[in-house]
């Protein structure tokens, strides 16, 4: 297989993050380090996120460069009206693990045969996107993790196993969310004494155990 001049012998890194801006902004500036550093990169957003940042950033902001493009897989909802800014968070997470692989499978098999880009040699998926390091072993490209928040913010969400073990999470009924409960502190993360269950990223706040959020975490 040809290809031409400003691609042959570029690594071909595919970025997938979780589609909300939180998690975009982070991958976006990790692209663009890559990019910098050599990388052909392969840039995928949810059709709904493509479609919102055109709206909201003018029809050509995201023009392809010839070693820096963008791709689209849908995320299995139904669309959305346009002037929706941000879609149902639990009906994403649940669609995201139902719907994505398949559409993301065939779009690294479909760069895989473009003459227009190298090979995708790796794939960059957020913490919480892991369909897609599961589409990347099955077609033997390595994968690796890009947690999109700060270093104490992880260390939180890790601890949200303990957290269920220890039975503090669930919250008993929603009384707890105003009765003190939170203030509860918990001792055993090193290096952030003191810290409260209130600091702990707030997805653990739910009286359900099966919420969306919460399993798509854990």
């Amino acid at each position: 297989m040809a290809f031409n001049a400003l691609t042959s012998e570029k690594p071909n890194a595919v970025c997938m993050p979780f589609p909300a801006q939180g998690h975009i902004n982070p991958m976006l500036k990790l692209a663009k380090l890559l990019h910098f550093k050599g990388f052909h990169i392969t840039f995928v957003n949810t059709e709904f996120i493509h479609k919102r940042l055109l709206k909201s950033q003018g029809p050509n902001s995201l023009n392809d460069l010839p070693t820096f493009r963008f791709e689209t897989i849908p995320d299995g909802l139904p669309p959305a009206d346009a002037n929706v800014a941000a879609q149902h968070m639990p009906s994403l997470c649940q669609s995201i693990r139902k719907h994505c692989l398949q559409p993301f499978r065939g779009l690294l098999s479909k760069l895989n045969s473009s003459p227009n880009s190298p090979p995708v040699t790796c794939v960059v998926s957020d913490g919480i996107m892991n369909f897609s390091l599961d589409a990347a072993q099955e077609l033997g490209i390595p994968g690796v993790i890009f947690w999109t928040t700060s270093a104490c913010a992880f260390m939180g969400y890790i601890q949200y196993g303990p957290l269920i073990q220890k039975g503090l999470v669930p919250l008993k009924d929603a009384s707890y969310l105003a009765n003190g409960y939170l203030d509860t502190v918990i001792h055993w993360i090193p290096g952030m004494k003191s810290i409260r269950l209130k600091d702990i990223p707030s997805f653990i706040r739910t009286t359900d155990p099966n919420d969306p959020i919460l399993d798509l975490i854990m």
